[in-house]
C-alpha cells in the first residue's frame, strides 16, 4: 500500500483474537495505516494493547459487542472522532452475523457507520464468511454436516452482501471466506497459519474494484459459487 499524507483507515471487528487480531497485526506495521480495533473487552484484549509498543501504524481500541445494538451505537461515538476528518475506508465485519434494523433499500452491515464510510476514498465493506454458507458446494461439504446453523447465517450473510451492492452500488461490498484457519474456532487442524489467510485477504480487499462488489471469494481470490 502506497505511503500517502493521508493514512488508511480501518475498522476491524472482532480484533482480540484469531483472524480479527491478526488483521489488525498485518495492518499496524505499515505506518500508512490508522486501524480502529473493535473487541468486546478492549481492558482485557492484553495482545491488542502489546501491539501499541511496535506499530508502525496508528492503533486505536474501541469497545464494540456486535450482537448488541446498544454496543454498536456506542462505539460510533468513539471512532467517529478518530475519523471524522478522513472516512473510513475499509469496514472489515469480522465478528460473526448479527441481524440489524435496515429499510429494504439500504440494507449495509454496522449501518450507524455509513457516514463515514461514505467519506472515504474507498467505501469497502468486507464480511468474512465461509464456505459453509455456499449452497453450490454442499456436495463438497456435505449435505448434513456440522455447524447447521452456523452454514445458515454465512449463507444469510451472502445474501446481505448481494443485497449491499445491489442498494449501494457506490460501495464496494465483498463476501469472503478466509479458509479453514488454525484459530481458537478453526481448530488445531485447520490448513492455514492465520498469517497466510490473513495475507490473502488484505491482498483481495485492497486491490478490489467496484467490479468485485458482491462477489463470493476465498482468501486467495478464488469464486465461490453461491
Amino acid at each position: 500500500m502506497p505511503s500517502t499524507s493521508r493514512p488508511t483507515t480501518w475498522l476491524v471487528t472482532g480484533a482480540s483474537r484469531g483472524i480479527g487480531y491478526e488483521l489488525v497485526r498485518q495492518l499496524v506495521s505499515s505506518s500508512d495505516n490508522l486501524v480502529v480495533a473493535a473487541c468486546r473487552s478492549p481492558e482485557k484484549a492484553t495482545a491488542l494493547h502489546a501491539l501499541k509498543s511496535t506499530s508502525k501504524g496508528q492503533l486505536r481500541l474501541v469497545q464494540m459487542d456486535t450482537g448488541d445494538f446498544d454496543s454498536i451505537r456506542a462505539s460510533f461515538g468513539q471512532v467517529e472522532p478518530i475519523l471524522a476528518d478522513i472516512g473510513l475506508d475499509y469496514l472489515i465485519n469480522n465478528a460473526g452475523v448479527c441481524w440489524y434494523p435496515h429499510s429494504e433499500s439500504t440494507p449495509p452491515a454496522l449501518p450507524w457507520y455509513l457516514p463515514l464510510i461514505e467519506k472515504s476514498n474507498r467505501k469497502v465493506i468486507l464480511n468474512v464468511s465461509s464456505a459453509a454458507g455456499s449452497i453450490g458446494s454442499i456436495e463438497q461439504l456435505g449435505a448434513s454436516g456440522k455447524f447447521p446453523t452456523y452454514a445458515m447465517s454465512k449463507a444469510a450473510l451472502n445474501m446481505l452482501t448481494v443485497k449491499q451492492k445491489g442498494a449501494r452500488p457506490d460501495l464496494i461490498a465483498i463476501t469472503l471466506c478466509p479458509g479453514h484457519v488454525k484459530t481458537d474456532m478453526g481448530g488445531p487442524n485447520g490448513a492455514l497459519e492465520p498469517e497466510e489467510s490473513v495475507a490473502g485477504i488484505l491482498k483481495v480487499v485492497t486491490e478490489a474494484t467496484s467490479a468485485d462488489s458482491g462477489k463470493y471469494l476465498r482468501y486467495n481470490g478464488e469464486t465461490i459459487p453461491w
